[in-house]
């Protein structure tokens, strides 16, 4: 499946005194099976586009197209779209509201209409998925770290079997072991089930080292789409709308400004290691 974004624009309080433009004229083609990262500084319009992506929010004008149908359309399914675009929210308290686990789980397989049988089966797939076992199945979701519950929002997602992943921050405020584990699960998952995943993320090294494309917001526009590395090249203008490429990309800069023969373009930490061996000539 793919997504076409054609000059999709969104307004809050238009006409009033209040307005202001979240995003203007934003045009973006999102393929089949890639990963996609989203950077961009507070207010920069990353939340407010991948609510456009599932249809949580209505462009003011614009068109989206989701396998070249029109989302406005009349005719067209929003319940189909939404099962097939699974929205993570940054908190997912958002998303957490039944008695235990598996039952919250179950929620969205069962507003599908599926047989009884098939929720289940769904449910324990995703779970399995996510590294959550059969002793997490009658806990209640509140009572869970911060991490599993984001576990557990990401299982009831895909638990959906979307065609499309959209992880809001899924790694805010854990630590470090916490976020690889996250992270790890989603780049498994995204390659086991060939899904497309679009991530929002504040974290430069994260996006350097699990995406495959990154599209960079300001002001409500998409002011940079590419590879890893050819976004990253742009890291004095990234600074410059408060944004910063990972701490590998400034190690290199300045040992190639010490003479070193190192990969400028090196964007983490694997590979700044390959090439500084190689400059020391011990590769």
């Amino acid at each position: 499946m793919s997504i076409t974004l054609k000059d999709v624009t969104y307004c809050y309080n238009q006409g009033t005194a209040m307005e202001v433009y979240a995003l203007k004229n934003v045009n973006l083609f999102i393929p089949d099976g890639q990963f996609i990262g989203l950077i961009g500084h507070t207010g920069s319009g990353k939340s407010t586009l991948i609510q456009h992506l599932d249809g949580l929010v209505k462009a003011t004008s614009g068109e989206i197209y989701y396998n070249d149908q029109n989302i406005y359309d009349e005719n067209f399914s929003m319940k189909t779209l939404r099962a097939k675009v699974g929205l993570v929210f940054q908190y997912p308290e958002h998303q957490l509201f039944e008695v235990d686990v598996f039952t919250d789980v179950c929620f969205g397989p069962k507003n599908l209409g599926l047989p009884q049988e098939e929720i289940e089966k769904r449910a324990e797939e995703s779970l399995k998925l996510v590294g959550l076992d059969r002793s997490y199945y009658k806990k209640s979701p509140f009572e869970l770290s911060g991490g599993e519950k984001r576990r557990v929002a990401i299982a009831g997602v895909l638990a959906m079997e979307p065609e499309v992943l959209v992880l809001d921050e899924p790694t805010a405020g854990l630590d470090p072991r916490g976020r690889d584990d996250i992270l790890d699960q989603i780049a498994f998952l995204q390659k086991e089930r060939k899904i497309t995943v679009v991530l929002v993320s504040h974290s430069m090294e994260d996006v350097a080292k699990y995406v495959d494309r990154i599209i960079v917001m300001n002001h409500g526009q998409a002011v940079y789409d590419g590879t890893v590395k050819e976004v990253f090249r742009h890291y004095k203008e990234l600074e410059a709308i408060g944004l910063a490429a990972p701490q590998v990309t400034y190690l290199m800069h300045q040992l190639k400004e010490k003479g070193f023969a190192v990969d400028e373009d090196a964007t983490t930490v694997e590979e700044a290691k390959e090439s500084i061996l190689r400059a020391l000539g011990r590769k």
